[in-house]
C-alpha cells in the first residue's frame, strides 16, 4: 500500500507526461546545455516552481477525467440511478465519492509501476522529472491502451498523422491515445446502461400493462414499479454485481 503523500507526485507526473513535448522522451543523448535549463530555473527560482507546481494542480482534474476509469464509474452510475427511477437517490456526493474510490483501486497497480519506477527515484533526487516522466509514460500507457478500442485509436491517429495504425505502443503519442481512450470508455458506459435499462423498462411496461387492465390508470405505474425495481435490485445484489463488473474491466 503506497503512502498518502505519493499519490500527489504520482498524479503530477500523469500531468507532466501531457505538459512534455513527444521529443523529450527520445532515447538519443541530450548535449549539454550552454544557457540555464529550465530545470536548474525550477530549482533556484521559488516562484517559477511554485508557478509549474500550480499549473499541474490546475490539469490534475483533467488528468483524473481523461487518463482513469473514473468517466465510465461514475456514468455508469449515474445511468444506475436513472433506470431504477431514483432522481437523487444516492446522492451525488455518493456516487462521485464511490467512483473516486473504485477508480483508485482499479489504478492500483498502474499506480504502483509508477511509483517504484517513477516517483520513488525522482523524489531521492537519483533522476530528473524529464526522466520520471518517460518511465511513467510505459504503464500509463499501457493501462490506457487495455481500455480502447481499436477503431477510436484509429481515428485519432489517423487525423494526427494520416496512419490508422502503429508499429508498437511506444509509437503512439498520447494526445491521441487520451481522447480515444474516453470515447471508448463512453462507449463501454453507455453499453452497460442500456443493459442496465432492460429489466427495469420491462418492470414498467408489466406494471403499466397491469394497471391499464385492471381499469386503475389514475394510479401512477412509478408508484408499484418502483418497489418491485428495487426489490429485484436488492435480491440480486445489484450493487455488488455493478461493482464487480466495473473494477473487473481493468
Amino acid at each position: 500500500m503506497m503512502a498518502r503523500g505519493t499519490w500527489l507526485p504520482i498524479l503530477g507526473l500523469a500531468a507532466l507526461l501531457l505538459l512534455l513535448p513527444s521529443h523529450a522522451f527520445a532515447a538519443s543523448p541530450v548535449p549539454a546545455p550552454t544557457g540555464p535549463s529550465v530545470a536548474h530555473a525550477l530549482q533556484t527560482n521559488p516562484q517559477i516552481s511554485l508557478l509549474a507546481l500550480l499549473s499541474l494542480l490546475a490539469v490534475l482534474p483533467g488528468v483524473v477525467l481523461l487518463m482513469t476509469s473514473f468517466t465510465r464509474i461514475v456514468v455508469v452510475l449515474s445511468l444506475l440511478r436513472t433506470a431504477l427511477g431514483l432522481n437523487q437517490v444516492p446522492p451525488n456526493q455518493v456516487i462521485i465519492g464511490l467512483a473516486l474510490f473504485l477508480t483508485l483501486f482499479t489504478m492500483a497497480p498502474t499506480l504502483s509501476k509508477v511509483e517504484s519506477s517513477a516517483v520513488t527515484p525522482y523524489l531521492a533526487g537519483r533522476i530528473t522529472a524529464t526522466q520520471a516522466a518517460a518511465r511513467a509514460e510505459a504503464p500509463v500507457k499501457q493501462f490506457l491502451a487495455a481500455g480502447t478500442r481499436q477503431q477510436d485509436l484509429a481515428i485519432f491517429l489517423a487525423a494526427q498523422n494520416g496512419k490508422s495504425q502503429v508499429q508498437s505502443l511506444k509509437d503512439v503519442p498520447l494526445t491521441a491515445l487520451v481522447p480515444a481512450y474516453t470515447i471508448s470508455q463512453l462507449t463501454i458506459a453507455f453499453e452497460m446502461g442500456v443493459l442496465l435499462f432492460v429489466p427495469f423498462v420491462i418492470i414498467d411496461f408489466i406494471v403499466a400493462s397491469v394497471l391499464m387492465a385492471l381499469g386503475m390508470m389514475m394510479v401512477p405505474p412509478t408508484l408499484i414499479s418502483l418497489p418491485l425495481k428495487l426489490l429485484l435490485f436488492v435480491l440480486m445484489n445489484g450493487w455488488g454485481l455493478v461493482v464487480q463488473t466495473l473494477i473487473s474491466m481493468h
